[in-house]
Protein backbone atom coordinates (compact mmCIF):
# COMPACT_ATOMS: atom_id res chain seq x y z
CA UNK A 1 0.00 0.00 0.00
CA UNK A 2 0.89 3.93 -0.39
CA UNK A 3 2.03 6.00 2.22
CA UNK A 4 -0.41 8.12 3.77
CA UNK A 5 -0.75 11.35 2.09
CA UNK A 6 0.23 14.84 3.40
CA UNK A 7 -1.44 17.99 2.29
CA UNK A 8 0.13 19.06 -0.91
CA UNK A 9 2.48 16.14 -1.56
CA UNK A 10 0.08 15.49 -4.63
CA UNK A 11 -0.88 12.31 -6.18
CA UNK A 12 -0.66 10.40 -9.42
CA UNK A 13 -3.23 8.21 -11.42
CA UNK A 14 -2.95 6.56 -14.69
CA UNK A 15 -6.73 5.43 -16.26
CA UNK A 16 -6.18 2.48 -18.76
CA UNK A 17 -9.30 1.93 -20.95
CA UNK A 18 -10.33 -0.19 -23.79
CA UNK A 19 -9.77 1.11 -27.07
CA UNK A 20 -12.74 3.27 -28.52
CA UNK A 21 -15.58 4.62 -26.63
CA UNK A 22 -14.13 4.21 -22.89
CA UNK A 23 -11.32 5.84 -24.16
CA UNK A 24 -12.90 9.04 -25.29
CA UNK A 25 -15.13 9.12 -22.08
CA UNK A 26 -11.96 8.62 -20.39
CA UNK A 27 -10.03 11.46 -22.04
CA UNK A 28 -12.91 13.63 -22.17
CA UNK A 29 -13.39 13.94 -18.10
CA UNK A 30 -9.14 14.14 -17.77
CA UNK A 31 -8.95 17.80 -16.80
CA UNK A 32 -12.12 17.69 -15.01
CA UNK A 33 -11.04 14.86 -12.52
CA UNK A 34 -7.37 15.98 -12.05
CA UNK A 35 -9.36 19.09 -10.84
CA UNK A 36 -11.38 17.44 -7.94
CA UNK A 37 -8.12 15.19 -7.42
CA UNK A 38 -5.98 18.81 -7.07
CA UNK A 39 -8.59 19.93 -4.24
CA UNK A 40 -8.51 16.76 -2.48
CA UNK A 41 -4.66 15.79 -2.30
CA UNK A 42 -3.27 19.59 -3.42
CA UNK A 43 -1.92 18.38 -6.66
CA UNK A 44 -2.52 15.77 -9.13
CA UNK A 45 -1.54 14.24 -12.53
CA UNK A 46 -4.01 11.64 -14.68
CA UNK A 47 -2.29 9.82 -17.86
CA UNK A 48 -5.09 7.91 -20.06
CA UNK A 49 -3.79 5.28 -22.16
CA UNK A 50 -5.63 2.99 -24.26
CA UNK A 51 -4.85 -0.49 -23.26
CA UNK A 52 -6.67 -3.69 -24.48
CA UNK A 53 -6.73 -6.45 -21.88
CA UNK A 54 -7.08 -9.77 -22.20
CA UNK A 55 -9.32 -12.21 -20.06
CA UNK A 56 -9.24 -15.73 -18.79
CA UNK A 57 -12.09 -18.26 -20.18
CA UNK A 58 -13.85 -17.32 -17.12
CA UNK A 59 -14.24 -13.84 -18.09
CA UNK A 60 -11.43 -12.22 -15.68
CA UNK A 61 -8.98 -9.90 -16.44
CA UNK A 62 -5.40 -9.96 -17.12
CA UNK A 63 -3.70 -7.50 -15.22
CA UNK A 64 -0.15 -8.05 -16.13
CA UNK A 65 0.29 -5.34 -18.23
CA UNK A 66 -0.17 -3.22 -15.15
CA UNK A 67 3.39 -3.68 -13.81
CA UNK A 68 4.67 -2.93 -17.26
CA UNK A 69 3.21 0.00 -17.71
CA UNK A 70 3.95 1.04 -13.47
CA UNK A 71 8.06 1.23 -14.74
CA UNK A 72 7.32 4.13 -17.54
CA UNK A 73 6.68 6.31 -14.33
CA UNK A 74 8.13 7.41 -11.57
CA UNK A 75 5.09 7.00 -9.41
CA UNK A 76 1.90 5.79 -9.78
CA UNK A 77 -0.63 5.74 -6.85
CA UNK A 78 -3.35 4.39 -8.37
CA UNK A 79 -4.35 2.46 -11.55
CA UNK A 80 -8.16 2.48 -12.93
CA UNK A 81 -9.29 -0.23 -15.26
CA UNK A 82 -12.16 1.20 -17.54
CA UNK A 83 -13.11 -1.54 -19.45
CA UNK A 84 -16.65 -2.21 -21.39
CA UNK A 85 -17.03 -5.26 -20.42
CA UNK A 86 -20.11 -6.04 -18.46
CA UNK A 87 -19.26 -8.41 -14.90
CA UNK A 88 -21.10 -9.63 -12.17
CA UNK A 89 -20.85 -10.73 -8.68
CA UNK A 90 -23.10 -12.16 -5.90
CA UNK A 91 -25.48 -11.98 -8.43
CA UNK A 92 -25.50 -8.46 -9.93
CA UNK A 93 -23.72 -6.08 -12.37
CA UNK A 94 -20.81 -5.07 -10.33
CA UNK A 95 -19.58 -1.23 -11.71
CA UNK A 96 -16.38 -1.49 -9.80
CA UNK A 97 -14.06 -4.12 -8.11
CA UNK A 98 -10.77 -2.69 -6.07
CA UNK A 99 -7.69 -4.60 -6.06
CA UNK A 100 -5.93 -2.88 -2.80
CA UNK A 101 -2.50 -4.98 -2.95
CA UNK A 102 -2.39 -4.22 -6.69
CA UNK A 103 -3.79 -0.14 -5.66
CA UNK A 104 -5.61 -1.00 -9.00
CA UNK A 105 -9.35 -0.93 -9.35
CA UNK A 106 -11.39 -2.46 -12.63
CA UNK A 107 -14.72 -0.21 -13.48
CA UNK A 108 -17.07 -1.47 -15.92
CA UNK A 109 -18.33 1.02 -18.17
CA UNK A 110 -21.69 -0.38 -19.65
CA UNK A 111 -22.93 -0.39 -16.22
CA UNK A 112 -23.32 3.14 -15.73
CA UNK A 113 -25.93 3.28 -18.39
CA UNK A 114 -26.58 5.18 -21.84
CA UNK A 115 -26.56 8.60 -20.43
CA UNK A 116 -23.49 8.43 -17.70
CA UNK A 117 -22.53 11.88 -17.66
CA UNK A 118 -18.75 13.35 -17.21
CA UNK A 119 -19.51 14.42 -13.37
CA UNK A 120 -21.04 10.75 -12.86
CA UNK A 121 -17.51 9.10 -13.95
CA UNK A 122 -15.39 11.04 -12.49
CA UNK A 123 -17.12 10.72 -8.77
CA UNK A 124 -16.93 6.86 -9.96
CA UNK A 125 -13.20 7.23 -10.96
CA UNK A 126 -13.02 9.47 -7.11
CA UNK A 127 -14.53 6.78 -5.18
CA UNK A 128 -12.15 4.24 -6.49
CA UNK A 129 -9.20 6.26 -5.78
CA UNK A 130 -10.07 7.67 -2.47
CA UNK A 131 -10.14 3.84 -1.62
CA UNK A 132 -7.22 2.80 -2.73
CA UNK A 133 -5.14 5.48 -1.35
CA UNK A 134 -4.43 5.46 2.37
CA UNK A 135 -4.82 8.59 4.54
CA UNK A 136 -7.99 9.80 2.10
CA UNK A 137 -10.23 11.76 4.04
CA UNK A 138 -13.12 9.67 5.42
CA UNK A 139 -15.68 13.20 4.34
CA UNK A 140 -14.09 12.70 0.91
CA UNK A 141 -14.88 9.13 0.42
CA UNK A 142 -18.99 9.64 1.06
CA UNK A 143 -18.78 12.83 -1.00
CA UNK A 144 -18.13 10.82 -3.87
CA UNK A 145 -20.40 7.90 -3.20
CA UNK A 146 -22.88 7.36 -6.23
CA UNK A 147 -26.40 7.75 -5.51
CA UNK A 148 -28.05 4.67 -4.88
CA UNK A 149 -25.16 2.52 -5.15
CA UNK A 150 -22.78 1.01 -2.18
CA UNK A 151 -19.85 -0.31 -1.46
CA UNK A 152 -19.55 -4.03 -0.51
CA UNK A 153 -17.18 -4.27 2.15
CA UNK A 154 -14.99 -7.18 2.65
CA UNK A 155 -15.27 -9.53 6.44
CA UNK A 156 -11.74 -10.68 5.81
CA UNK A 157 -8.39 -9.34 5.26
CA UNK A 158 -7.79 -5.59 4.88
CA UNK A 159 -6.59 -5.99 1.13
CA UNK A 160 -9.45 -7.81 -0.07
CA UNK A 161 -11.61 -6.90 -3.04
CA UNK A 162 -14.21 -4.36 -2.75
CA UNK A 163 -17.46 -4.59 -4.79
CA UNK A 164 -19.60 -1.75 -6.03
CA UNK A 165 -23.01 -2.91 -7.34
CA UNK A 166 -25.23 -1.53 -9.47
CA UNK A 167 -29.21 -0.99 -8.11
CA UNK A 168 -30.89 -3.63 -7.84
CA UNK A 169 -34.18 -2.94 -9.95
CA UNK A 170 -32.29 -0.53 -12.64
CA UNK A 171 -28.67 -2.38 -12.65
CA UNK A 172 -29.67 -4.68 -15.27
CA UNK A 173 -31.14 -2.97 -17.84
CA UNK A 174 -28.71 0.06 -17.43
CA UNK A 175 -25.98 -2.50 -17.76
CA UNK A 176 -27.75 -4.08 -20.59
CA UNK A 177 -28.51 -0.71 -22.58
CA UNK A 178 -24.83 0.41 -21.61
CA UNK A 179 -23.65 -2.62 -23.53
CA UNK A 180 -25.96 -1.57 -26.82
CA UNK A 181 -24.19 1.86 -26.51
CA UNK A 182 -20.51 0.75 -26.17
CA UNK A 183 -21.30 -1.64 -29.57
CA UNK A 184 -22.36 1.61 -30.94
CA UNK A 185 -24.84 0.44 -33.72
CA UNK A 186 -25.10 3.72 -34.96
CA UNK A 187 -21.05 3.38 -36.79
CA UNK A 188 -22.66 0.28 -38.16
CA UNK A 189 -26.23 1.13 -39.91
CA UNK A 190 -24.20 3.61 -42.24
CA UNK A 191 -22.40 0.76 -44.27
CA UNK A 192 -25.14 -1.45 -44.63
CA UNK A 193 -24.72 -0.43 -48.54
CA UNK A 194 -24.82 -3.92 -50.00
CA UNK A 195 -28.18 -4.92 -47.79
CA UNK A 196 -29.67 -1.33 -48.47
CA UNK A 197 -29.19 -2.02 -52.16
CA UNK A 198 -30.68 -5.40 -52.34
CA UNK A 199 -33.57 -4.55 -50.56
CA UNK A 200 -34.29 -1.53 -52.17
CA UNK A 201 -34.36 -3.49 -55.20
CA UNK A 202 -37.04 -5.98 -54.11
CA UNK A 203 -39.07 -2.67 -52.32
CA UNK A 204 -38.89 -0.85 -55.32
CA UNK A 205 -41.94 -3.08 -56.95
CA UNK A 206 -44.16 -1.65 -54.35
CA UNK A 207 -43.52 1.58 -56.45
CA UNK A 208 -45.13 -0.06 -59.63
CA UNK A 209 -47.29 -2.67 -58.99
CA UNK A 210 -51.16 -1.50 -57.60
CA UNK A 211 -51.63 -4.75 -55.92
CA UNK A 212 -49.05 -3.25 -53.19
CA UNK A 213 -50.93 -0.42 -53.42
CA UNK A 214 -54.99 -1.91 -52.73
CA UNK A 215 -53.18 -4.26 -50.17
CA UNK A 216 -51.75 -1.18 -47.95
CA UNK A 217 -54.86 0.72 -48.61
CA UNK A 218 -56.88 -2.33 -47.56
CA UNK A 219 -54.84 -2.77 -44.17
CA UNK A 220 -55.68 -1.31 -41.00
CA UNK A 221 -52.49 0.88 -39.39
CA UNK A 222 -51.89 -1.80 -36.47
CA UNK A 223 -51.50 -4.66 -39.11
CA UNK A 224 -49.30 -2.42 -41.22
CA UNK A 225 -47.07 -1.98 -38.10
CA UNK A 226 -47.33 -5.30 -37.16
CA UNK A 227 -46.07 -6.20 -40.47
CA UNK A 228 -42.81 -4.32 -39.87
CA UNK A 229 -41.94 -5.48 -36.57
CA UNK A 230 -42.15 -8.71 -38.13
CA UNK A 231 -39.83 -7.98 -41.22
CA UNK A 232 -37.41 -6.22 -38.95
CA UNK A 233 -37.57 -9.39 -36.57
CA UNK A 234 -36.95 -12.02 -39.45
CA UNK A 235 -34.04 -10.09 -40.47
CA UNK A 236 -32.29 -10.07 -36.89
CA UNK A 237 -33.20 -13.86 -36.44
CA UNK A 238 -31.47 -14.15 -39.72
CA UNK A 239 -28.39 -12.36 -38.97
CA UNK A 240 -27.94 -13.67 -35.31
CA UNK A 241 -28.26 -17.50 -36.98
CA UNK A 242 -26.07 -17.28 -40.35
CA UNK A 243 -23.28 -14.77 -37.98
CA UNK A 244 -23.50 -17.15 -35.03
CA UNK A 245 -23.60 -14.49 -32.72
CA UNK A 246 -25.89 -16.10 -30.06
CA UNK A 247 -23.50 -16.83 -27.08
CA UNK A 248 -24.04 -20.12 -25.52
CA UNK A 249 -23.41 -21.49 -21.90
CA UNK A 250 -20.26 -23.61 -21.32
CA UNK A 251 -19.39 -25.20 -18.03
CA UNK A 252 -16.61 -22.20 -17.49
CA UNK A 253 -19.00 -19.26 -18.26
CA UNK A 254 -21.53 -18.09 -15.76
CA UNK A 255 -25.32 -18.42 -17.50
CA UNK A 256 -26.44 -14.88 -16.27
CA UNK A 257 -23.54 -13.01 -17.96
CA UNK A 258 -24.73 -14.60 -20.89
CA UNK A 259 -27.95 -13.24 -20.56
CA UNK A 260 -26.72 -9.83 -21.01
CA UNK A 261 -24.65 -10.04 -23.67
CA UNK A 262 -27.31 -12.00 -25.64
CA UNK A 263 -29.68 -9.53 -24.97
CA UNK A 264 -27.43 -6.33 -25.87
CA UNK A 265 -26.55 -8.34 -28.99
CA UNK A 266 -30.27 -8.61 -30.32
CA UNK A 267 -31.11 -4.61 -29.48
CA UNK A 268 -27.85 -3.22 -31.08
CA UNK A 269 -28.79 -5.64 -34.37
CA UNK A 270 -33.00 -4.66 -34.10
CA UNK A 271 -31.11 -0.82 -34.35
CA UNK A 272 -29.01 -1.80 -37.20
CA UNK A 273 -31.89 -3.39 -38.90
CA UNK A 274 -34.40 -0.42 -37.91
CA UNK A 275 -32.70 2.25 -39.23
CA UNK A 276 -32.02 0.61 -42.35
CA UNK A 277 -35.72 0.13 -42.30
CA UNK A 278 -36.25 3.40 -42.19
CA UNK A 279 -33.81 4.69 -44.82
CA UNK A 280 -35.50 1.92 -47.59
CA UNK A 281 -38.90 3.55 -46.52
CA UNK A 282 -38.05 7.29 -46.67
CA UNK A 283 -36.51 6.31 -49.91
CA UNK A 284 -39.57 4.50 -51.52
CA UNK A 285 -41.94 7.03 -49.98
CA UNK A 286 -39.81 10.05 -51.46
CA UNK A 287 -39.87 7.73 -55.03
CA UNK A 288 -43.65 7.14 -54.65
CA UNK A 289 -44.57 10.40 -54.06
CA UNK A 290 -42.51 11.56 -57.92
CA UNK A 291 -43.71 8.43 -59.63
CA UNK A 292 -47.32 7.81 -58.77
CA UNK A 293 -49.84 9.85 -60.03
CA UNK A 294 -52.84 11.02 -56.99
CA UNK A 295 -55.56 10.50 -59.79
CA UNK A 296 -53.99 7.02 -60.78
CA UNK A 297 -53.98 6.14 -57.69
CA UNK A 298 -57.17 7.12 -56.80
CA UNK A 299 -58.95 5.04 -59.57
CA UNK A 300 -56.98 1.87 -58.49
CA UNK A 301 -57.59 1.70 -54.91
CA UNK A 302 -60.86 3.64 -55.02
CA UNK A 303 -60.65 6.10 -52.25
CA UNK A 304 -59.12 9.22 -52.46
CA UNK A 305 -55.51 10.10 -52.47
CA UNK A 306 -53.77 11.64 -49.40
CA UNK A 307 -50.22 11.27 -47.76
CA UNK A 308 -51.25 8.06 -45.55
CA UNK A 309 -51.93 6.39 -48.71
CA UNK A 310 -48.04 6.78 -49.83
CA UNK A 311 -46.91 5.99 -46.44
CA UNK A 312 -48.50 3.31 -46.48
CA UNK A 313 -47.09 1.83 -49.53
CA UNK A 314 -43.51 3.34 -48.07
CA UNK A 315 -44.05 1.38 -45.16
CA UNK A 316 -45.31 -2.23 -46.85
CA UNK A 317 -43.13 -1.96 -49.45
CA UNK A 318 -40.17 -1.78 -47.19
CA UNK A 319 -41.14 -4.71 -45.16
CA UNK A 320 -40.85 -6.71 -48.66
CA UNK A 321 -37.74 -5.13 -49.16
CA UNK A 322 -36.18 -6.21 -45.99
CA UNK A 323 -37.53 -9.69 -46.16
CA UNK A 324 -37.00 -10.62 -49.94
CA UNK A 325 -33.82 -8.19 -50.61
CA UNK A 326 -32.28 -7.81 -47.15
CA UNK A 327 -32.11 -11.55 -45.83
CA UNK A 328 -30.57 -13.04 -49.39
CA UNK A 329 -27.73 -10.42 -48.86
CA UNK A 330 -25.66 -9.57 -46.14
CA UNK A 331 -23.45 -6.88 -44.90
CA UNK A 332 -20.54 -4.94 -46.97
CA UNK A 333 -17.28 -7.14 -46.43
CA UNK A 334 -15.85 -4.26 -45.03
CA UNK A 335 -18.49 -4.63 -41.64
CA UNK A 336 -17.64 -7.23 -39.46
CA UNK A 337 -20.62 -8.30 -37.45
CA UNK A 338 -18.56 -10.31 -34.79
CA UNK A 339 -16.78 -6.52 -33.59
CA UNK A 340 -20.42 -5.42 -33.37
CA UNK A 341 -21.09 -7.38 -30.21
CA UNK A 342 -19.38 -7.73 -26.81
CA UNK A 343 -19.32 -11.81 -26.60
CA UNK A 344 -17.68 -12.05 -29.93
CA UNK A 345 -15.30 -9.17 -28.99
CA UNK A 346 -14.21 -10.98 -26.29
CA UNK A 347 -12.92 -13.55 -28.16
CA UNK A 348 -9.79 -11.49 -29.22
CA UNK A 349 -8.90 -11.00 -25.20
CA UNK A 350 -8.43 -14.26 -24.24
CA UNK A 351 -5.40 -15.68 -24.39
CA UNK A 352 -5.13 -18.99 -23.32
CA UNK A 353 -2.18 -18.41 -20.23
CA UNK A 354 -4.24 -15.33 -19.29
CA UNK A 355 -4.00 -15.44 -15.64
CA UNK A 356 -7.11 -15.45 -12.97
CA UNK A 357 -7.90 -12.58 -11.21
Amino acid sequence: MTEPFVDGHGICVLVLSDPGQCTARATAVQELFEQELSRVFGSATVEVRPQFFGVSDTRTLDFRPIDSLREEFTRVDAVLLLTEMPRLSHGRPEIAKLFPDERAASLSYPTLGVLAGRRRLVALFMSCVLRLVDGAPEEERERYDLRWNRWLEPEAAEDAARYLHAHTLTGVPRTVLGMVATNAPWRTAPQLSSALGAASAAGAFGVFYSSIWQMSAALPTGRLVMIGLLAITSMVVWLLLSNGLWERASHAEPAEVLVYYNLSTVLTLFLCVLALYLTLFVLILAAGLVVIDPDFMEQIVQRPTELSSYTGIAWLSAAMGVVAGGLGTSFDESTDLRRLTHGQREIARRPQDADDR
